[in-house]
């Protein structure tokens, strides 16, 4: 069987894997708690980095999802926005629900919408923050084969397939100076959460309105 964690380096590709700071994270989505869904996420060394635990139905329509550390503390709080034209996640800093007031948000993404199958922008990440940049998700997250690129095209995050263990365990890089592994681990719940069920932008635009 093959291993979860990290095992071997990572395949010659886009820029970013060239970059020796690099964050190289194995995503697995599947919570380690029983009866619960989300992810677990480790290290380049195989150690648990992140979690997330959602408990009720899998497959269900959440409001709002939170990613943690080791330990269980709250570092992203993403929140599904009611009524937007199209699905869009709002990720703040830390615990969101126990300290709204010292919870700021830091990024909108919101899924492109186009009629066109042939596009390949995916989302468009929208910083909530003076200085911040701005970045378009592009590629197939169905397929775990998508970067996050700023404004000069550059790739400043790649989730990408990891070999012979399924579509639910796949590679995460992340440039650590230009988004770092919790933001970019942030976008991944994101994407999860709009493209989990391979839904197409005509099924999107009925849902308009529809709240969370």
């Amino acid at each position: 069987m093959a291993k979860v964690h990290p095992n071997a380096a990572v395949a010659p590709g886009p820029t970013i894997t060239s970059n020796p700071s690099a964050a190289v994270l194995t995503v697995w989505r599947k919570s380690l708690l029983f009866n619960c869904d989300g992810f677990t996420v480790f290290d380049a060394s195989g150690d648990l980095a992140f979690r997330v635990d959602c408990y009720g139905a899998s497959g269900r329509r959440r409001a709002e999802v939170v990613l943690m550390d080791v330990a269980g503390k709250p570092l992203l709080t993403l929140r599904r926005k009611k009524l937007s034209l199209a699905e869009q996640w709002v990720i703040y800093d830390g615990d969101a629900t126990a300290e709204p007031t010292k919870s700021k948000p830091l990024l909108s993404v919101r899924r492109n919408v186009s009629l066109r199958s042939s596009t390949k922008t995916l989302a468009h990440v929208t910083p909530l923050v003076p200085g911040a940049s701005a970045f378009v998700v592009e590629g197939s997250y169905g397929r775990r084969a998508c970067a996050v690129r700023d404004a000069r095209g550059d790739s400043v995050a790649e989730i990408r397939r990891k070999e012979s263990v399924g579509d639910d365990v796949f590679r995460l890089v992340a440039d650590p100076r230009r988004l770092g592994a919790p933001l970019a681990m942030g976008l991944v719940i994101a994407l999860d959460e709009m493209f989990r069920g391979g839904g197409s932008a005509r099924s999107l635009l009925r849902r308009t309105w529809s709240a969370a």
